[in-house]
């Protein structure tokens, strides 16, 4: 016999829920078959809610029993709750890993070479560039976070502001390889205030926080991938310099 599940969810002509989507999605991968009911107004769903004491649709009943919504699904099927639960460095170790692709990429392509300085230089610029893109999706959000370590932003708060920018000025010219001078010093400033700021927050004053590396909404915490990307904007900034000033001397 198959097994049966009722799902009420609300479809209406200005909003499908993602969350019934998903529990329908869930139920079928666990091999129910789903009387699936539409909410096509809002006035139906309310009553819904108030029939059954709830306070959220989607609801799902399994053997006549009230389930609950997605999250009570979930458990009910012992699988883990989506989404970040807890700091993680899951966003920032997912932009290196596709930087790192990009650079692979552009290898296979045969647009760049195996030099190591090279490859190194484009894989910090794509994951600057790509930092950049997360800090500026909402730079009130980014700067809130952002100034509560930030040794200059403390001071300068506009600075928070700019910063995002900057990164992404300084991505983009060592992309396209700009003059060291240009670019270089935008790097070497804020890679080293960043640098000194994660030192002083989270080594020397101990202090527990949320890195705004991602943005500002992110829970990935202040600490060695914080300052890692830092030490690369100081790097590549004293690479540059190099190239332009010793090597093509």
């Amino acid at each position: 016999m198959s097994k049966q599940a009722t799902l009420y969810r609300m479809v209406t002509d200005e909003h499908i829920c993602p969350f019934g989507l998903k529990s329908k999605d869930l139920l079928e991968r666990e091999g129910y078959t789903v009387d699936d009911h539409h909410l096509k107004t809002r006035e139906e769903t309310d009553k819904f809610k108030s029939r059954h004491d709830v306070e959220t649709t989607p609801q799902t009943f399994i053997d006549e029993k009230r389930i609950g919504g997605y999250d009570d699904l979930r458990d009910y099927f012992g699988k883990s709750q989506e989404g970040p639960q807890g700091t993680t460095y899951t966003p920032v170790l997912a932009i290196f890993a596709i930087a790192a692709l990009m650079v692979v990429a552009f290898i296979y392509s045969g647009r760049l070479n195996l030099a190591p300085a090279p490859v190194i230089m484009h894989f910090v610029a794509f994951s600057m560039v790509m930092l950049a893109l997360q800090k500026l999706q909402d730079l009130t959000a980014f700067s809130n976070q952002f100034i509560t370590y930030d040794l200059l932003a403390m001071k300068q708060i506009r600075y928070a502001y700019v910063y995002p920018f900057a990164e992404a000025w300084a991505g983009i010219g060592m992309l396209a390889l700009l003059p060291a001078l240009w670019v270089a010093p935008v790097s070497l400033f804020i890679g080293t205030i960043g640098a000194v700021s994660v030192i002083k927050a989270v080594y020397i004053d101990k202090r527990e926080l949320k890195c705004a590396c991602v943005g500002g909404d992110s829970n990935v915490p202040l600490g060695f991938i914080s300052l890692s990307e830092n030490l690369f904007m100081v790097g590549a900034g004293l690479w540059m310099l190099y190239r332009d000033f010793v090597l093509l001397a």
